[in-house]
């Protein structure tokens, strides 16, 4: 079972603008995300994850972005769909030509 997520997309949002905005104050994007995770409630790593997808996003870092990761899942789930519906047809058509040859052999 999935756990929803405990920040919404606005949260996530506003955190890695906070980031941006903020990282010349610090030392480094690590210390500003220090500070920034230690506002919203969440650890550091997490702050970092979002901060990475962002600038994936927007095309500042190599990697796959939201909307790809959304398209590939969808993509996925609609082959695993299509082999079931595929994989029912063959044995309905391997049950009505054993049934078709059944008639055939008592008439």
């Amino acid at each position: 079972m999935k756990k929803s997520p405990k920040f919404s997309p606005e949260v996530r949002e506003r955190a890695v603008r906070m980031v941006l905005e903020h990282r010349g104050e610090h030392p480094s994007q690590w210390a500003a995300i220090e500070s920034i995770a230690g506002k919203i409630g969440c650890v550091p790593q997490t702050l970092h994850t979002w901060v990475r997808q962002h600038e994936v996003d927007a095309g500042q870092r190599d990697g796959v972005s939201t909307v790809e990761a959304q398209r590939i899942k969808d993509l996925e789930r609609e082959v695993r769909e299509l082999r079931k519906a595929n994989e029912i047809l063959k044995l309905a058509s391997a049950f009505f030509a054993q049934a078709e040859l059944d008639r055939r052999i008592k008439s």
